[in-house]
């Protein structure tokens, strides 16, 4: 269904395209990105040697769908900016499959026992579509974000390497 291709900096009009203000580029990005995206805010994570970043191909319609990216901690390994770009197929079981494939790329591409993604509360599909993978909250990791005189909190969620596997359907 999904296939990981390596996200190129040809690719990022297409990506930039998909982000149509700051709210949304938040909700994607977090805070590290600021609106509008750029090739340059883009091709500066193509640059660090510690993030992996993937354009998301349906092998069925044979198009691009979303985008995702890996990024390296000391022990574990975040999953972020998991963008399904067609809110249409948003719960069709895509998200979970992106997921579980970023997962199968990342434990048997580093030497990481754990990993983790971070997720503002309010995004219960996505909560739901993580715990449908293994994912738990962790309780003790959350952070805050303005925008608009809005306060999000992001929290954490992590699943290692054996859960994972054993969580496979």
């Amino acid at each position: 269904m999904v296939e990981l291709q390596f996200f190129k900096a040809e690719d990022a009009p297409e990506l930039i395209s998909k982000i149509k203000d700051k709210r949304a580029l938040l909700q994607f990005a977090g805070p590290a990105y600021h609106f509008p995206l750029t090739k340059e805010q883009l091709e500066n994570d193509l640059e660090n040697e510690n993030r992996f970043m993937f354009r998301i191909f349906d092998r069925t319609e044979q198009n691009g769908i979303g985008h995702a990216q890996i990024f390296l901690k000391d022990y574990t390994f975040l999953l972020g900016r998991i963008l399904i770009w067609d809110e249409n197929n948003r719960g069709k079981g895509y998200g979970k499959k992106i997921v579980q494939e970023l997962l199968k790329y990342g434990f048997s591409h580093f030497d990481r026992k754990t990993a983790e993604l971070n997720v503002y509360d309010w995004n219960t599909g996505a909560i739901e579509c993580y715990k449908k993978v293994g994912f738990e909250i962790d309780p003790d990791v959350m952070s805050e974000v303005s925008i608009d005189n809005e306060l999000w909190l992001s929290v954490n969620m992590k699943i290692n390497k054996d859960a994972f596997e054993s969580f496979k359907q």
